[in-house]
């Protein structure tokens, strides 16, 4: 079976992080946002990853070599010269996904986290008959999305509403699709869209079938969403009883910390923390509801909350980080230094307070 990643381009909605790193390889969770859909995919028997990709294919598949070898799965790039939108990208990439078998094929879009049910997702494919299978969550404010409406017994699409005025249904697009290679006949090699030209066709030929999504799912393209998105993954750890999660008299609720990280004493970490590779915290700090991506220093007594901690950052003495600060790449944040909200390109040194949220350029 073969599966293509809708990685697309630039990321700037998770700017300053992007500027550093493409975003699949932004870590989500201890590990690059991408390798959580290839593992996924791996395990259900997934034996080639075509990346759709506009920007950086080197970095990216420099990077995805050591993976390759150890996940034993291909991977391979498929380049845009030109945006093409969710649905060119399979028209450009016909020849990779094509190989005779006559199986379907996974399409995933790279911002979006769950935990993945692709194996019931190729049951239900075969059960319906349809020529395609997409993947729908239920949310609670329909009206900022395309809302998916379905029959109810069978999942059968009926139509789509493009952010609905009035309640037709709460169920949304979840970015995941199953499709028959025959799929690829209906697009053409332009910029196109698969939510709002190819899906429409297939759902009124009465060939297009929708799954529920169960347990969680978030779109992490952007810091907020990250933030709430690693939340809800560290709880599906917990309910799985994740052996990954720390334990400990100065650990609150779930989090993660990778084994080279060191703690100082008198700290108190959590709720839905993440502390990556190399990190040090020393004593007395206080963290909830972050990441800190590899090689970070937080210095003592300083406290993090809702916030993103970029590669080799330090955060200084009695410092307070909160309200969603970005710091991007090898950003020093002085002693006693508060920011709410600030967004920090990399390599840039912090010495006077971040009073409101703004862009430090």
């Amino acid at each position: 079976m073969k599966a293509l990643i809708l990685v697309g381009g630039f990321g700037t909605r998770l700017r300053p992080l992007t500027l550093s790193a493409p975003k699949p390889l932004v870590e989500f969770a201890n590990k690059p946002m991408i390798l959580h859909q290839i593992e996924a995919l791996k395990a259900i028997g997934v034996t080639e990853v075509v990346l759709a990709i506009n920007y950086q294919p080197e970095l990216m598949l420099n990077f995805l070599k050591e993976f390759e070898k150890k996940l034993e799965i291909k991977i391979t790039c498929s380049q845009e010269t030109e945006p093409l939108g969710t649905a060119g990208p399979l028209a450009l990439a016909r020849d990779k996904l094509i190989d005779g078998s006559g199986k379907p094929f996974f399409v995933l879009n790279s911002d979006v986290i769950s935990e993945y049910p692709l194996k019931e997702m190729i049951e239900f494919h075969k059960s319906h008959g349809g020529e395609a299978s997409i993947m729908v969550t239920k949310v609670d404010e329909p009206s900022k999305y395309g809302v998916v409406v379905t029959e109810e017994t069978t999942g059968k699409v009926e139509k789509f509403v493009e952010k609905p005025k009035i309640f037709v249904g709460n169920k949304i697009n979840a970015g995941i699709y199953l499709l028959n290679p025959s799929v690829l006949d209906r697009i053409e090699l332009r910029p196109t869209s698969i939510e709002k030209e190819v899906f429409p066709k297939i759902a009124a030929e009465k060939k297009l079938y929708a799954m529920l999504l169960p347990g969680f799912w978030m779109d992490i393209g952007q810091p907020k969403d990250y933030i709430t998105g690693l939340r809800l993954y560290l709880d599906s750890l917990r309910k799985k009883s994740s052996p990954k999660l720390a334990k400990g008299s100065h650990i609150l609720g779930n989090v993660l910390i990778d084994e080279t990280a060191v703690i100082g004493d008198g700290c108190l970490i959590g709720p839905d923390v993440a502390i990556g590779p190399g990190c040090v915290i020393e004593p007395g700090v206080r963290l909830s509801c972050c990441t800190l991506m590899r090689g970070v220093r937080i210095k003592k007594h300083a406290c993090i909350s809702s916030s993103i901690i970029g590669w080799h950052s330090t955060v200084g003495r009695w410092a307070r980080v909160e309200n969603m600060t970005i710091l991007g790449e090898d950003v020093h944040v002085g002693d006693e230094i508060y920011s709410n909200g600030g967004v920090v390109l990399p390599h840039k040194e912090i010495k006077s307070s971040i009073l409101k949220p703004e862009i430090v350029m």
